[in-house]
């Protein structure tokens, strides 16, 4: 169902009755036209959201060897993360879409998180202006790692957009080592008011059961993690922390990651349940021993690798037997309605 479709059909009505009307169907102070209200007694856990929209793109741009997609949708509420609280953004009446720039590495389709990315908007012919945004890193269901936020464009017409994105402090190897830090992109489109009202959108009846929508079938990267099975090394833990699923590696190949041949490296690769999407931003440590002799106890390093993904790792002299892996804060990324709720008390994970 098409959210403004409905509003469109009760343009007949009175002010008076479609009031009443969308406060009969939950649409009144605790939502708004593009989201019903949030189910009560969420888990602290991932679970099914209330509903999910489609997506419309403005086009794609490249930058070296990176690509960004230009997409959009309805306005969305979101939850920014700070420590281990929770800030919901709520839609504003000015907001007009909810616009995510989806950047990544064309040879390996990893999407890197981003420090300050930034949209420009503007008219060509500089009548009215549209405040920039700096789109927050998130998490959603259906899109996986993305940037967004909500933005309100004035009126229909032809605009210009330049997206620059920074992508942080994160450690990259392989094909990634050599790739810029940073990236720019330019687009020209017709922004249509009419064009948002076809976006597919949809309500859920299990909405906050415990699970998770499927990712979008679309054209751009959702940044899945591989399944444990087919991670590289030797699996050493497997366990669980704030609903994320945690598998612990090691890896001979220690040299491509900056470390001695003779090393292995320890990778903790945290992750969504059901949809295996990365969880960026956190702060995490290990504590490894071998034969009964500590070989790391100290911080594990954010990374983008091709083969392991985005995950936190750290050199050791030998393979553990023994690990332990410590959240010291949970991922910072900000999340869409069904995440909000999860990866925030996050136990250690020990192996078994």
């Amino acid at each position: 169902m098409n959210r403004r479709r409905f509003l469109a059909a009760a343009g007949a009505a009175s002010t008076a009755g479609l009031a009443g009307c969308l406060d009969a169907l939950g649409f009144g102070r605790q939502s708004s036209a593009y989201a019903p209200p949030l189910i009560e007694d969420r888990p602290n856990a991932v679970y099914y959201p209330t509903h999910v929209e489609g997506m419309k793109s403005f086009g794609m741009a490249t930058d070296g060897p990176y690509t960004c997609a230009l997409t959009y949708s309805y306005p969305h509420r979101f939850w920014l993360v700070t420590g281990t609280r929770t800030n919901k953004v709520t839609i504003r009446s000015e907001d007009s879409i909810h616009v995510m720039p989806v950047v990544w590495h064309e040879e390996t389709g990893i999407v890197p998180p981003a420090a300050n990315p930034s949209v420009e908007f503007a008219l060509p012919d500089g009548e009215e202006s549209v405040p920039s945004v700096s789109p927050w890193p998130m998490i959603s269901q259906p899109m996986g790692v993305h940037f967004g936020d909500n933005v309100a464009i004035p009126r229909n017409g032809d605009y210009t957009a330049t997206v620059t994105v920074a992508f942080g402090s994160s450690k990259r190897t392989g094909a990634l080592a050599d790739a810029p830090d940073s990236a720019a992109f330019e687009f020209e489109f017709t922004y249509l008011a009419e064009r948002v009202d076809t976006i597919p959108y949809r309500t859920l009846d299990n909405a906050g059961e415990h699970g998770a929508v499927e990712p979008h079938d679309m054209a751009v990267p959702t940044n899945q993690l591989a399944p444990e099975p087919d991670l590289p090394g030797t699996l050493l833990a497997s366990g669980t922390s704030g609903d994320a699923a945690v598998p612990v590696v090691a890896v001979d190949d220690a040299a491509r990651f900056g470390s001695r041949e003779s090393d292995s490296y320890l990778a903790a690769s945290p992750r969504t349940p059901y949809n295996r999407f990365p969880l960026p931003m956190a702060s995490v440590s290990a504590r490894a021993t071998a034969g009964g002799d500590v070989v790391h106890d100290g911080a594990l390093t954010a990374t983008l690798d091709p083969d392991l993904g985005y995950h936190y790792g750290a050199p050791v002299s030998e393979t553990p037997d023994s690990v332990t892996i410590s959240f010291d804060a949970p991922p910072q990324v900000a999340r869409h309605e069904g995440y909000e709720t999860a990866f925030l008390d996050m136990p250690p994970v020990r192996t078994n």
